[in-house]
């Protein structure tokens, strides 16, 4: 129920499916971790979906403005996969609901 109310919150997320929203977690996470995922790192997680299928969810996202590609130093052949700040709020929102709902389980 949580993640309907705030899934509604956020018009791109409502766009996109939970494989999308994965692949969306495991971007957010390698950035995190200040080593983005180019794009050919993110079309061979097989475990999630074939190659093909990531990259038409990695084309979802960024039609969503979840997540953008930017180059780094002076390589321009290699695109990194960046969370936007639209995606960062969502994680926000998500993170706070995660707590509140916690913090009720807890009364």
């Amino acid at each position: 129920m949580r993640a309907a109310i705030i899934d509604a919150s956020h018009e791109a997320t409502r766009r996109i499916d939970l494989l999308a929203k994965k692949l969306l977690e495991i971007i957010a996470v390698r950035d995190s971790t200040g080593i983005p995922m180019t794009v050919g790192d993110a079309m061979t997680i097989s475990a999630l979906a074939s190659p093909a299928t990531l990259h038409r969810k990695i084309d979802m996202l960024r039609e969503a403005e979840l997540i953008d590609t930017i180059f780094i130093g002076k390589n321009r052949r290699t695109k990194y996969l960046v969370p936007t700040d639209l995606a960062n709020d969502y994680f926000s929102k998500m993170g706070k609901a995660v707590l509140k709902s916690l913090n009720s389980s807890v009364l």
